[in-house]
């Protein structure tokens, strides 16, 4: 078995998460293995395989979950909570904001970058974890909910953020 970790966010106890929970999919899948986690992920080619070679799991989601919008937030991050939770890390390379409540992310407008502000997006103090564990400071790849007329003002600061020459 290759050993590849995968970043697959599996941990969103909210009412989202588990208030979309249909008891149909029992006891195949139980309440307590139903996860809500980001339609944004990283995962290696192994897992990859074992998703799109699923008859199992995928199947009740096309099933139960055809006119939903949000079984994606639902069905990698509970088929991987099931099969594979020692292959993922938990977390996401991707950084949101959701500290301001409701159904979508904090988005953010061009006065709102500043270096300071993107650093803090890349360093966080070393509070990364990987499966509730510190491991490293640098804690995300990608960050979104950015509006478009911000992307000059990422360009400008990128080269002091990730520290390269021009």
């Amino acid at each position: 078995m290759h050993c590849s970790i995968s970043l697959i966010n599996v941990d969103d106890p909210s009412p989202v998460g588990g208030g979309r929970y249909n008891s149909k999919l029992h006891p195949i899948i139980k309440l307590g293995e139903w996860r809500k986690g980001s339609q944004w992920f990283e995962m290696d080619r192994d897992l990859a395989l074992e998703v799109v070679s699923d008859r199992t799991y995928f199947p009740l989601f096309q099933k139960y979950y055809k006119d939903a919008h949000n079984a994606d937030e639902h069905y990698l991050s509970t088929f991987v909570s099931i099969k594979f939770w020692q292959r993922n890390s938990n977390r996401s390379l991707t950084w949101v904001d959701w500290s301001k409540g409701g159904l979508h992310p904090n988005k953010y407008l061009r006065p709102d970058l500043t270096v300071e502000f993107l650093e803090s997006l890349r360093n966080n103090q070393g509070k990364c974890k990987y499966n509730g564990k510190i491991t490293t400071n640098v804690c995300y790849l990608f960050a979104r909910k950015f509006f478009v007329n911000s992307l000059k003002r990422l360009l400008m600061f990128a080269p002091q953020v990730i520290h390269f020459e021009e």
